[in-house]
């Protein structure tokens, strides 16, 4: 091993540890702070055993590892990187206490690609955990371009060094580490983070802990290895069929779709033929699951659509359940009576179906660390009805499991430790919500007409026949859309069309003479059918999907056009077209639906008494040429979420960009009024479907806008309910029109007061 002398770039014949240990003294006495003298040692560590590479990563509360220190890697990976509990080999050096030796780290199973670090040019890593009194504070690698094992002694002078270091995070001189974050762990703290699903919680912390750190990685029979791995896929098949049986999950929304894309990752061929080569490979079934999760991740993090950061997650989620399928393993989210009554889960990250995992009676609230609004996991808290906040930075390391907590999901604040007086205000909000839905529940046979006599139909979203019950619960006036693409993502193969027929004649059953609008097929983007061919796009979103693969496969169009005319045989039928982008599409669409009309009388069988052909308004061309649109439709559609992301060039699922504009502004607004003003010059009915039409500031805008149906998910009916009830239509009206001629750019706080004044409450 070479050795340096004072200068890293000087050789001396002194011996390195005792030039290490001499460098580390002289560092711990100098003044400064913890964080400068972390970054000291890495360097001087790295100068004196002639690494290009020395990190320090620390053991954070729910034992997953933060990078708090590197000379060599990227210095904005320096307290970004953090990886959850025996990830990588980092983490399995920290897991089991051990230390690693890997002439070539990245073919390792273990190994987990961390793009933001640029380690990807490093081969050989040297791994020893940071320890004091048997317990593992951190880690201590280095890391070299060249492929070598590092030798024994240079083993043991990473070992003494990573001693004085735990000395040194002991004493409390870094924050973060040690003794200091056992005092802030004591303390009274609020973390303001971002709301993914509204509510209030008051509970106690449960941490969560998903992730088994594999112990054994070579197999010793490989046909004994591919059963256990067969038996774990399938019993991890059954238990995701079994989340479609959630009591709580029949609710319309997002939560099916994500639910769905979640399930479809499971029956993969793909990732079953890469699970069994690996293991053919020599591989545990465990070691198997790691490295084609480490290979899968290390793939989609080199893209930069936040869609493949989503799937990435669903993916981990995944994984992580099979370990534990494999290793048999009984969490507290399996032990129901574990679980405290009042439970708030705090988690580094979290996929959709581990937040199942955990008994809803139990479950009053969620933190997440890493988690936007749109996440999948918050799309599922919506639908479970659970308070739930994201963003949360920092919350996991700040807290003990038993902790009191308050989840306030409503501004997005998290109260750990709250005093006597915060916990019996919120008591007193929780009591206000709980009498509020007993008011909602009330209103369900009342009509939404405001107070100046102007009716306001509320619809629902649905997309599932388990979602219809929900149209007789909260007295909405109809489906404003329903989801078709549901059925499709559910099956195995494609849906055939007496299949297709009955699933559509069954919602139509359940409506009871209520209006239904099916949604064509919205296959692409997000939605992907695995036995569909799509091809790999930079942007799906903005891709082949919809209408577009429907007028370029029309059979695939008119298998189901066909079938929904079977399902509303002697009845009305409302057939909306998604991602419309030019009025000239529905001339080929209204092609297409008459053709299978005359087939259909040709044949004898039973037409629908009328059917009417929508559009849905998400692309921002299409508002440029709405006279030629509305002569060519019976009714359109706003899809709001689409069109504004699509009108700020945003992405509504990125948390960086999601929120950086506001659907209450100007210009989204006079778009808004220019559809309405359209619509009534052509007589074409018109319907808004989106989160605007469920949240009551912006319901009370867009009826200000002359918006006279509104379509939303089901527990958005009562607020929006009791908004309306208190309004005087013309009265906003007036006040948005004055807003809009001026220019003003904080019209969602002039609503606000102008709500206040009028005695409406939100």
């Amino acid at each position: 091993m070479q050795r340096r002398g004072d200068d890293p770039r000087v050789m001396t014949s002194e011996p390195a540890l005792r030039v290490i240990m001499r460098r580390l003294r002289e560092i711990m006495s100098e003044p400064g702070d913890g964080q400068a003298r972390l970054d000291k040692i890495v360097k001087q560590i790295a100068g004196v055993m002639v690494t290009e590479v020395c990190s320090i990563y620390l053991k954070r509360q729910d034992g997953s590892l933060e990078l708090f220190a590197s000379e060599g890697l990227n210095p904005k990976a320096v307290h970004t990187t953090r990886m959850k509990r025996g990830e990588g080999l980092v983490g399995r050096c920290a897991e089991l206490n051990i230390t690693v030796n890997e002439p070539e780290a990245s073919t390792h199973p273990a190994f987990s690609y961390r793009p933001e670090t640029g380690e990807e040019i490093y081969h050989s890593l040297l791994a020893v955990p940071i320890g004091r009194s048997g317990q593992v504070l951190g880690v201590l690698v280095v890391q070299n371009r060249a492929q070598k094992e590092y030798s024994d002694e240079d083993v043991e002078v990473l070992q003494a060094t990573a001693m004085v270091v735990a000395e040194h995070l002991v004493s409390g001189a870094v924050a973060g580490a040690g003794t200091a974050i056992e005092l802030e762990k004591s303390l009274s703290a609020v973390i303001q983070g971002e709301q993914m699903a509204e509510g209030i919680a008051l509970g106690h912390i449960v941490l969560h802990e998903p992730r088994i750190v594999v112990t054994h990685l070579m197999a010793e029979d490989p046909a004994e290895e591919l059963l256990r791995l067969d038996a774990a896929v399938a019993s991890l098949r059954a238990s995701l069929d079994e989340m479609f049986d959630h009591e709580h999950l029949s609710g319309a929304g997002e939560h099916r779709d994500v639910l769905e894309a979640y399930r479809m990752f499971a029956h993969d061929k793909g990732w079953e033929r890469r699970l069994r080569e690996a293991v053919e490979g020599g591989l545990t079934a465990e070691a198997a699951v790691e490295r084609v999760q480490n290979s899968t991740r290390a793939r989609m993090l080199r893209q930069n659509d936040p869609y493949w950061r989503e799937r990435q997650r669903d993916l981990d989620d995944l994984s992580d359940r099979l370990l534990r399928i494999l290793a048999g393993r009984v969490t507290s989210a399996d032990e129901p009576s574990a679980l405290p009554p009042d439970t708030i889960l705090v988690a580094r990250t979290m996929g959709p179906a581990e937040l199942l995992d955990y008994d809803r009676k139990r479950l009053r609230g969620l933190i997440v660390e890493d988690g936007s609004g749109q996440s999948h996991v918050a799309i599922v808290a919506k639908a479970l009805g659970i308070a739930a906040v994201g963003q949360a930075t920092g919350v996991v390391e700040r807290v003990n499991a038993g902790d009191a907590a308050i989840v306030d999901a409503m501004t997005g604040e998290v109260h750990l430790r709250p005093s006597t007086d915060v916990i019996a205000a919120y008591s007193d909000k929780v009591r206000f919500l709980a009498r509020r839905q007993r008011q909602y529940r009330a209103l369900k046979d009342v009509p939404a007409v405001t107070i100046d006599g102007v009716k306001v139909d509320l619809h629902i979203n649905a997309g599932l026949l388990v979602d219809m019950p929900h149209l007789k619960d909260s007295g909405a006036d109809g489906v404003g859309l329903f989801r078709t693409e549901l059925l499709f993502m559910l099956s195995n193969t494609l849906p055939k069309v007496e299949r297709q027929a009955d699933s559509y004649r069954a919602i139509v059953a359940r409506a009871d003479g209520k209006p239904v609008v099916f949604r064509t097929l919205d296959i692409g983007g997000d939605k992907v059918l695995h036995y569909l061919r799509q091809p790999k796009e930079e942007n799906p979103a903005m891709g082949w999907r919809a209408v577009r693969m429907g007028l370029d496969r029309p059979a695939l169009l008119r298998t189901q056009v066909r079938a929904l005319l079977r399902a509303a045989a002697g009845q009305e039928l409302r057939v909306m077209i998604p991602m419309v982008s030019m009025a000239a599409e529905m001339d080929a669409v209204r092609a297409l639906v008459e053709k299978e009309r005359s087939i259909m009388r040709s044949k004898g069988h039973e037409a629908p008494e009328k059917v009417l052909v929508g559009a849905m308004i998400e692309v921002p061309c299409l508002l440029f040429e709405l006279d030629a649109l509305m002569k060519k439709v019976d009714f359109v559609s706003v899809g709001s979420n689409d069109l504004m992301q699509f009108m700020y060039a945003a992405d509504r699922t990125n948390a960086r960009v999601g929120s950086r504009y506001d659907s209450l502004s100007p210009a989204p607004l006079r778009a808004l009024k220019a559809l309405v003003k359209a619509a009534e010059k052509y007589k074409v009915p018109l319907t808004l479907c989106g989160e605007m039409a469920g949240r009551p500031i912006e319901a009370l805008a867009l009826i200000a806008l002359g918006f006279r149906s509104l379509s939303m998910a089901p527990a958005s009916i009562g607020p929006v309910k009791t908004m309306i009830l208190a309004l005087h239509a013309g009265r906003a009206a007036k006040l948005v029109e004055e807003l809009l001629k001026k220019g003003t750019t904080n019209i969602r706080e002039r609503l606000d007061s102008f709500a206040e004044s009028e005695g409406i409450e939100f």
